[in-house]
């Protein structure tokens, strides 16, 4: 199960910073700023998928002693 969660966080990590990085190269070419918008919307989303992840993990951490 931790090993799982490792991956998961991991992806996510990488996700948020893609989706990040797409955002602010939308936004900095000026292109269509609903786009921009989106991508960010998108980013928060994963950063709080990240986030409880990352606690499931601690948590699973902490069980397994």
């Amino acid at each position: 199960m931790q090993s799982l969660l490792y991956y998961l966080t991991t992806f996510l990590v990488f996700a948020v910073v893609a989706v990040l990085a797409a955002g602010l190269w939308t936004m900095l070419k000026g292109k269509s700023p609903n786009l921009s918008q989106k991508l960010m919307r998108w980013r928060v989303a994963l950063q709080f998928m990240a986030i409880v992840v990352i606690a499931a993990y601690v948590f699973v951490s902490n069980l397994a002693g």
